[in-house]
């Protein structure tokens, strides 16, 4: 049993509360809102996953890498550590978009 895969999500996870902390993107920034819409994805991406368990299209593969532990038939421990990771870099990203395009445009209306 190997915990290597599931290290490495946290290590992942763990800059992610890195930069959002450092630039204040999504949980520093409105706490309670950033939990709802982590928690809003985590849910849809498990239930995805477990319509894709149920009609035969996921399988969990064998790998050295991983625990070996499963929450659910095909479902293994480090699913839902990725799909947080998942929810939160998405988040993460579309803050910083948003926060760059919002700058250039004031950029643009500074430099007429």
């Amino acid at each position: 049993m190997s915990f290597l895969y599931l290290a490495a999500l946290l290590v992942a996870l763990t800059g992610m509360v890195l930069i959002d902390y450092r630039f204040r993107l999504f949980f520093w920034r409105s706490g309670r809102k950033a939990a709802i819409v982590l928690v809003v994805g985590l849910v849809f991406f498990l239930a995805w996953d477990f319509a894709g368990i149920g009609l035969g299209i996921f399988f969990r593969g064998e790998t050295a890498f991983m625990t070996g532990v499963q929450l659910a038939p095909e479902l293994p421990l480090e699913e839902p550590f990725f799909l947080v990771l998942l929810c939160y870099l998405t988040m993460n990203l579309y803050e910083a978009a948003v926060r760059m395009r919002r700058i250039s445009r004031l950029e643009k209306r500074a430099a007429r």
